[in-house]
């Protein structure tokens, strides 16, 4: 890997750690059904990830990669997670986006079963934003109906997560 890439795999991992359109549309024919809100319960802890570069292209337009990743979470969620990472690089210093579906397994607060999260995130010039999502109906076992949002922060080169969810 040139220097180029390896310096752009490190952002995207900082990154990483710190309209519907083509998609089916569904007729509705009822109104929908009036749910009590649901309350929102808080999970914290560390986690551990490992990055494995896989296909990477490098040109005077930007850098496009692929990355495995492999995490194990501690805390309030106990277990692992596999998943793949799609990266850019910008020609700007500092500036990458990417885009990465893990599916996590394990142990939530006493609940076992899995679920999938969905990332997005960019850095624009230094200035990371990222969003990462639960998958809509992707909870299993005693996780299914789990809705909610994960925000992950870097401290002293260790990784935290705050996950934020409900359950149905």
């Amino acid at each position: 890997m040139n220097n180029r890439i390896r310096v752009a795999a490190r952002l995207l991992a900082g990154l990483w750690l710190s309209t519907s359109a083509g998609w089916p549309v569904h007729a509705q024919t009822s109104p929908p059904v009036q749910k009590e809100a649901a309350v929102a319960t808080r999970a914290s802890g560390t986690f551990d990830v490992k990055l494995g570069p896989q296909v990477m292209e490098d040109s005077s337009e930007g850098a496009l990669g692929r990355m495995s990743t492999d995490k194990q979470f501690h805390g309030d969620l106990e277990g692992t997670s596999k998943g793949q990472m799609l990266t850019a690089i910008g020609r700007v210093k500092d500036s990458a986006g990417y885009v990465a579906i893990e599916r996590v397994t394990g142990i939530l607060q006493g609940r076992s079963g899995s679920f999938t999260l969905q990332h997005s995130g960019t850095m624009t010039r230094g200035a990371p934003q990222l969003s990462i999502t639960v998958v809509p109906d992707s909870g299993t076992g005693q996780l299914a109906g789990l809705a909610g949002k994960m925000t992950i922060s870097i401290v002293d080169g260790k990784h935290f997560y705050d996950f934020e969810y409900t359950k149905e």
